[in-house]
């Protein structure tokens, strides 16, 4: 089974429960890709943006807040162009890698986006296990499918689909 181990350095995110959000968010965006039974380790800092403009300054070179950053473990790649991800090699460990949200940025968003902060919480960090799992977003096609994907992940979750295009 897949454990996520939280790291609360913002004590406000006690009060939207970090850890069992990101829990349910691993067993079923893993689930959505058919690797629900394989045991993966994910590990999530709930920080402030003091902290995450911090990494974001030292990791991608941009000054200042974000909501959500990760960082694989292990180079996975999804195929390109619409296609599923490739199997996560096995020589890269059960470690899935990092992920890091800032409470006041999804704060800010979720009031801007009128949506509950758990909600918008969950979203980012079914986001964040995809980039993890080798997604992203910079072509179209990718874009498009890792955006399918975050859909049908909340649906199953019984999340409104407020995800913008």
């Amino acid at each position: 089974m897949t454990q996520t181990e939280t790291l609360i350095e913002d004590a406000r995110w006690d009060a939207v429960d970090l850890a069992g959000l990101a829990q349910k968010a691993a067993m079923a965006t893993l689930e959505h890709q058919n690797l629900g039974q394989e045991e993966f380790e994910i590990s999530i800092l709930g920080c402030d943006d003091a902290r995450i403009a911090g990494l974001n300054a030292d990791f991608r070179d941009k000054p200042g807040p974000t909501n959500v950053l990760s960082w694989p473990s292990a180079e996975r790649g999804a195929a390109r162009d619409g296609q599923m991800p490739l199997r996560p090699n096995a020589d890269a460990g059960p470690e899935l890698g990092d992920i890091a949200i800032s409470y006041d940025t999804c704060a800010r968003e979720a009031t801007a986006a009128g949506k509950p902060l758990k909600n918008h919480v969950t979203h980012l960090i079914v986001h964040a296990i995809l980039h993890l799992l080798g997604y992203d977003h910079i072509r179209h096609k990718d874009a498009t499918l890792m955006l399918l994907y975050e859909r049908e992940i909340l649906g199953k979750l019984g999340l409104p689909d407020h995800i913008e295009a």
